[in-house]
């Protein structure tokens, strides 16, 4: 396939990174793509889903991804899969023969494994310059949901109408099972039976870099799981935060011991984030030095920080990215043109298992299976009536609605059109009619 003619499909499905940010999977089809990644490495602790997609759709998987790989010219193709993960590495072992350009790179149970600066190096050697894109390296990186999108679309001409989500945590039976985009949480979560807590609280995307919710949020292209805990577990305590409190306790406690910059991913990479710095500058008002505060647009936020180095349990990263936020609305951009220092001596010893990051996190017991159901499995039981759809699920411009209140539309019709610039379709995930439409979301009562 021509590269345009494909990209023009992605765009039109509405295909995009499912995880993370969102970014509009067209836009990352470049012929400078020397090596495509494929990204199996479950960033977040808890998650399931990519691992069990990978082990049941393997086929049609590496067929998609090799298929990307000719597409863009890229000379090979690299799935990158934490070996703990035994049965989408044998699933993957399967077909990966039938393609001669295709190799599985396996990865430590460390975490931030999944974040794509920490990836490209682990699977390619390459380092992305702070602030840079991966593709100035020569190199892209798609998910496994992402890549099997783009199976369905190609293959079968199925848009983006629904997500894989795992329900994990203080629920009866954990589940990952592929849900309307625009379902709510707790219908959602009603899929794993009863909450086992009187007082629940719903994270979603993950407990280092996920945001609470309530159950009246919705589910969108990026909503990988859902994690239930009681309302006081330490880990919603931390982010139910007061940002001043934050710097108090840092201005009293921070010792200046080093060890969130010492166990920083990024830093470890040559990128200029020294946390400990900042916290020293930001909790003592001190900006003679404005270069610790610009250097914060350069953190990935993973948390590692706040919720596993700092022996204060201070809140570094919470702190760092209240910064980003004011230094953006003021007009502030990132230094640009910054080159990496050289990897740091030690970071093989200084990645941090993500077994030992469950147990500090509170979260081991709830590491349990949480198996991936059928399909079809929410349109059975677990009925789903109504599906409120955002027009802004993605990096760039969101989405122009194209229906009206009350009228008629499909699953799978398109509801919004593509913005100018990067922006992608946004499609109906079931049959019903158009209740409300807002320049933020169009609600369907399914039929």
């Amino acid at each position: 396939m021509e590269m345009q003619d494909l990209k023009q499909i992605l765009q039109e499905s509405g295909i995009v990174g499912a995880g993370g940010a969102g970014f509009p999977t067209y836009a990352k089809l470049d012929e400078r793509a020397e090596v495509i990644l494929m990204n199996c490495a479950e960033c977040e602790p808890l998650l399931k889903l990519h691992r069990q997609l990978l082990e049941q759709r393997a086929e049609e998987i590496l067929e998609t991804f090799d298929g990307i790989a000719r597409t863009v010219g890229a000379k090979e193709a690299v799935i990158g899969i934490k070996r703990e993960y035994e049965a989408a590495v044998r699933a993957a072992e399967r077909y990966i023969d039938a393609y001669p350009n295709m190799r599985i790179q396996l990865l430590d149970s460390a975490y931030p494994m999944g974040d794509e600066v920490v990836l490209i190096y682990e699977a390619t050697g390459r380092v992305i310059r702070p602030g840079g894109l991966p593709i100035e390296e020569g190199v892209a990186v798609f998910n496994v949901e992402t890549v099997y999108n783009v199976y369905r679309a190609v293959r079968h001409n199925t848009p983006v109408i629904d997500k894989l989500v795992s329900v994990v945590g203080e629920v009866e039976s954990p589940i990952t099972v592929r849900v309307p985009i625009g379902a709510s949480i707790g219908d959602v979560v009603s899929c794993a039976g009863e909450i086992k807590v009187k007082d629940p609280a719903y994270l979603v995307g993950g407990p280092m870099m996920g945001n609470l919710a309530t159950d009246s949020d919705v589910v969108t292209k990026t909503t990988n799981a859902i994690i239930v805990l009681d309302k006081g577990h330490n880990l919603i305590q931390r982010k139910n935060r007061n940002a001043a409190i934050d710097l108090n306790r840092a201005a009293a406690s921070c010792c200046q011991c080093e060890t969130c910059t010492s166990l920083c991913p990024r830093h470890a990479l040559g990128h200029p984030i020294e946390p400990h710095k900042f916290m020293r500058s930001a909790a003592n008002r001190d900006f003679q030095d404005t270069n610790v505060f610009l250097n914060t647009f350069f953190c990935s936020s993973c948390g590692l920080c706040e919720n596993f180095s700092c022996p204060q349990g201070l809140s570094p990263r919470s702190l760092i990215a209240d910064y980003k936020l004011g230094l953006r609305k003021a007009g502030v951009k990132p230094p640009a043109d910054v080159r990496p220092a050289p990897i740091r001596a030690g970071r093989e010893y200084r990645k941090a298992p993500e077994e030992r990051l469950e147990a500090r996190l509170g979260l081991a017991k709830y590491n349990v299976d949480a198996p991936l159901q059928p399909d079809e499995y929410w349109k059975g039981e677990q009925q789903i009536h109504k599906v409120k759809i955002l027009l802004g699920q993605h990096i760039g411009a969101p989405a122009i609605a194209a229906v009206e209140k009350g009228e008629q539309v499909a699953c799978g019709q398109c509801i919004a059109k593509p913005a100018g610039g990067l922006s992608v379709g946004i499609h109906s995930s079931v049959d019903g009619v158009v209740q409300e439409v807002t320049d933020k979301y169009i609600l369907i009562l399914r039929r």
